[in-house]
């Protein structure tokens, strides 16, 4: 597959229309590859070799919103000086604007050798069982849409959770309830409207996941503070996740709450990832005790 040198900005899949730009920042890797899946799941891989300022970089021809994607990054394994570089371990785009798939926890996730010693690297390949990142394409009709900026001694906030506030509405239908395009019905903007509400702030509805101790408990991380995807829709809270549908129903949705003059207000969770420490999965970043030292 041919590759151009293409731009270190912006980070992240960006297409024009042609193809797409892959942009990636990694301080202490020694090369990285780009990973591209066809429908069936078969993997090609691209090197990266420009770097500009810590961001490899590289545009493809023909490659066009739908696409699915991921790293492998190769390095330095050393997790004592916080260096854990596994180009076994494929890795999402921090800055993918999509996300398809869900993780499945298996022992081929972790960058180390699970049950033997954590300073000894994985050779298991974790494709199969994480997420890919998804190109997608930015273009979207926002109208004469302006966000209504109701004044804060004015508001009246509603915190919500997408999935909570929709899921069993009996006038929304039982295919949208749960998600972006249920909290955009005018079943529920219209009861918005009757609370006098001026603003809803969502809880967190970037990508996440649930953490593995929940899981393995059949649990899940129902509120979604597990973040590890923070420019990206989480694809559970979709009524069209494949091939990045998500981006394009949650920009409907502000846009229509917006109409009805309802504002959106994000709750964001900065302080951990869905990597959780640098005894768990490696996902996208992985920040060890030192915090000196990231995956990608």
């Amino acid at each position: 597959m041919g590759i151009w040198p293409g731009t270190p900005h912006p980070l992240g899949a960006t297409w024009d229309g042609w193809g797409t730009n892959f942009a990636l920042f990694s301080e202490v890797a020694d090369a990285v590859e780009l990973c591209l899946f066809d429908g069936n799941g078969t993997e090609s891989r691209v090197n990266l070799r420009e770097v500009d300022a810590f961001v490899w970089h590289g545009y493809v021809p023909g490659v066009s919103p739908g696409q699915h994607y991921g790293y492998r990054v190769y390095g330095p394994w050393d997790p004592v000086e916080g260096q854990v570089c596994n180009p076994h371990k494929l890795l999402l785009d921090p800055y993918a604007k999509a996300v398809h798939g869900t993780v499945s926890y298996d022992d081929a996730l972790f960058g180390y050798r699970r049950g033997f010693s954590a300073l000894r690297p994985s050779t298991t390949d974790s494709a199969p069982h994480t997420v890919r990142s998804v190109v997608i394409d930015p273009a979207f009709d926002w109208g004469d849409d302006r966000p209504p900026q109701v004044a804060y001694p004015d508001s009246v906030i509603y915190e919500a959770h997408v999935r909570s506030l929709t899921r069993t509405h009996p006038g929304i239908p039982p295919e949208l309830q749960g998600t972006y395009a249920g909290l955009a019905h005018p079943a529920m903007t219209g009861y918005l409207q009757d609370l006098g509400v001026t603003a809803v702030e969502l809880m967190p509805v970037h990508q996440f996941v649930s953490e593995h101790i929940l899981v393995s408990r059949d649990l899940t991380n129902y509120w979604g503070y597990n973040t590890i995807g923070y420019f990206a829709p989480h694809n559970g809270y979709s009524a069209a996740p494949d091939d990045g549908g998500q981006v394009d129903e949650f920009k409907t949705m502000v846009k229509t709450l917006h109409a009805a003059g309802v504002e959106v207000l994000i709750d964001v969770v900065y302080n951990h990832t869905a990597e959780t420490s640098e005894m768990g999965p490696t996902l996208c970043f992985l920040v060890p005790r030192a915090q000196r030292g990231v995956a990608v």
